[in-house]
This record gives structure tokens, C-alpha cells and sequence, in this order.
């Protein structure tokens, strides 16, 4: 069993920055792919961010791709969002996501996923 809690969320303005953390207890981190999604209201959770443990690549949405990276350390348990260049359509829940330890697989789909954290709120002020 994993358990996720987020924090970094809160209010920004347009165009600001943003640290998301992702603090991960039980399983075996360093070898758990680590994901973000997010869902704004009235739409679906969507991919946003991941980086696999069995070779540290990185992967991201088209949208938010050249401003979000995502980033680990496994001496803390812990997973990073840096967000950048913030716009209103950002703005959302953002959840962490954690597959299970060992696998290797789709880092896209939320069903690759089989924790998640409690989600925390990113608002942008335009």
C-alpha cells in the first residue's frame, strides 16, 4: 500500500509559478513510476505529467509541455510539479499518482495508476 499527500497547491496569477510536492509512504518509490493528472471542473482527469523508474524519462501533455517538469528524489519519497508560465486553463485539482512498484508500462492513461493522492487546488487568476 502507498499513500500520497500533495501540497503546493494555491492561488497565482497569470503567467506565475508554481511548486507541487508529492510525499510517497509505504511500497518501494524508487522503483514506482510517479504521474500528475489533473481535472478542472465539469471535465475529465487528464494526464498531465510522468517520470518512469525504470529509466527516469520524462513524459508530458502537449499542453503543458516546455512549462511544467516533473521531477523526483528518492532519498525523500518524493515527487515534484514545477509549473511555470501558469494561464487560467490551468487551473484545476491537481493529483499525484503512483503505478505499482515494479511495473512498467503506459504512463498516460489513469488506469496505469493504482494510488492517488487527495488532489490539491491550483486557481489562476487571469
Amino acid at each position: 500500500q502507498v499513500q500520497l499527500v500533495e501540497s503546493g497547491g494555491g492561488l497565482v496569477q497569470d503567467g506565475g509559478s508554481l511548486r507541487l510536492s508529492c510525499a510517497a509512504a509505504g511500497g518501494t518509490f524508487s522503483r514506482t513510476t510517479m504521474g500528475w493528472f489533473r481535472q478542472a471542473p465539469g471535465k475529465e482527469r487528464e494526464f498531465v505529467a510522468a517520470e518512469a523508474w525504470s529509466d527516469g524519462n520524462t513524459l508530458y501533455a502537449d499542453s503543458v509541455k516546455g512549462r511544467f517538469t516533473i521531477s523526483r528524489d528518492n532519498a525523500k519519497n518524493t515527487v515534484y510539479l514545477d509549473m511555470n508560465s501558469l494561464n487560467p486553463e490551468d487551473a484545476a485539482v491537481y493529483y499525484c499518482a503512483a503505478q505499482k512498484p515494479g511495473y512498467i508500462g503506459s504512463v498516460y492513461s489513469k488506469g496505469g495508476y493504482v494510488y492517488w493522492g487527495q488532489g490539491t487546488q491550483v486557481t489562476v487568476s487571469s
